[in-house]
């Protein structure tokens, strides 16, 4: 099997979504649009990557930075690639991306009904913080893309 790796371009987008919806990312219609990533690639061009098997994306990671902390928006690998160490190899060319630029510490928001994607950043050595509560405030109305979201 000969999976590529190279940094991620907009022209990855329909690619890239697709695989996000396949595999359960939350999105939601103006982050995760066509523009959104548009905007968050330019900003951050060096930092978000694509794995290539047969000239179809099979695996991805969305990442950027502040300039003072990173984070891992979306990432994830086609159900029928898994096991190959594609996530691995995703995650540690977007850390190193991050320490080029001097980022010191990463972030990344999982949900807790991922049991599989919890396990994996568990074995890439992210911890879950208990002393602090996650908050998020939308200053437009956004379409939720996650037919499990439960509005609370």
């Amino acid at each position: 099997m000969n999976i590529k790796y190279r940094l991620m371009t907009i022209g990855d987008y329909e690619e890239a979504y697709a695989l996000w919806i396949k595999c359960g990312n939350g999105l939601n219609d103006k982050d995760d649009s066509r523009e959104g990533i548009d905007k968050y690639l330019k900003r951050n061009p060096s930092t978000s990557f694509v794995a290539e098997c047969d000239e179809r994306v099979v695996g991805v990671i969305l990442c950027g930075h502040d300039g003072r902390r990173g984070i891992i928006q979306h990432a994830c690998v086609s159900p029928d690639m898994r096991r190959y160490g594609i996530g691995s190899k995703l995650v540690d060319l977007a850390l190193e991306a991050l320490k080029a630029e001097g980022i010191n510490k990463v972030l990344l928001v999982a949900f807790k009904k991922n049991e599989g994607g919890n396990k994996f950043w568990e074995s890439r050595g992210f911890t879950i913080r208990e002393d602090l509560n996650y908050r998020n405030k939308a200053l437009t109305e956004m379409i939720r893309i996650d037919p499990d979201y439960v509005k609370e």
